[in-house]
């Protein structure tokens, strides 16, 4: 293992297919504006560098991030990586973590529009994200105690466990498959359209028009607060502990709710029963 310390490095493709070294406090940054400084490594640790340029992180195979910074210029800096960890980092290049799989983060600031797009396997706890298009068409996703805001969140991703999050996000999990979400909060507009085997639990839900077109939707013990037109056109079972502002014409299955401020069944197929407490189930 060779370590280079307190270097700066801005030529193009500077430690280019290096395999074993750690890097540690290096800058990669100047007049030279080089591309792709550690692209094709092998067991590549960058420790408290920071990183100006772009894609210095393409095509790597077992890469270490601790404690380091990549900047607003440093775009698209990892895609076509596999066996990632990223501690402490801070990560506000556009188009990050492309095309990568089996990555781990953690304690980590992102800012980052179209973050995490095609992304198969990661785990990712006690982060905050600032992002548009956050993690589309991601798979195997683990998030514990993640902090996100931003637009367009979740969408077509599959086969996933939030828990103990909290995302402000429009349009979130639209055309998701096979998700978990729990003890978390979702707040924003229009949630997970089209979603396919998603289950919200302990999960507090808010913002219009929630959960739409959706098959096999399934809520346990969650809040909705201003969620107005709810559940149109979708398959649901849900056990809703606050009051609903209205529901509209769900087509099958039981939600079980304290009050609902209103009511719309006005087209055939809409088949969903909906209880109120006076009438059995809620707590």
């Amino acid at each position: 293992m060779v370590t280079i310390i307190g270097k700066t490095y801005d030529e193009e493709r500077a430690l280019y297919g290096e395999k074993d070294i750690v890097v540690k406090e290096c800058k990669f940054d100047g007049s030279a504006d080089g591309e792709s400084a550690l692209k094709e490594g092998k067991g590549v640790a960058a420790e408290n560098c920071f990183f100006n340029l772009r894609y210095p992180f393409w095509h790597d195979d077992g890469l270490k991030i601790t404690e380091s910074e990549m900047t607003e210029n440093c775009r698209a800096a990892l895609w076509y990586s596999r066996d990632i960890e990223i501690t402490d980092t801070k990560l506000y290049g556009i188009k990050a973590l492309r095309e990568c799989e089996n990555v781990t983060m953690k304690g980590c600031n992102i800012i980052s529009p179209e973050f995490g797009w095609s992304v198969s396997g990661i785990k990712m706890e006690d982060c905050t994200i600032e992002s548009e298009y956050f993690m589309m068409r991601s798979e195997h996703l683990a998030y514990k105690n993640v902090r996100m805001k931003g637009k367009y969140s979740f969408q077509y991703i599959t086969d996933s466990v939030f828990e103990d999050c909290v995302f402000h996000t429009k349009d979130a999990f639209w055309h998701a498959k096979n998700i978990t979400i729990r003890n978390s909060t979702v707040k924003g507009e229009y949630l997970a359209w089209y979603s396919e085997n998603v289950t919200f639990e302990n999960c507090r839900i808010i913002g219009t028009q929630p959960l739409c077109y959706c098959k096999n939707l399934k809520l346990i013990n969650c809040e909705m607060i201003d969620t107005d037109l709810s559940f149109e056109r979708s398959h649901v079972n849900a056990v809703i502990t606050s009051p609903v502002v209205s529901i509209k014409n769900p087509l099958s299955g039981h939600i079980c709710v304290p009050s609902v401020g209103e009511i719309i069944m006005d087209i055939p197929d809409a088949k969903g029963e909906i209880i109120t407490k006076d009438q059995c189930c809620c707590a």
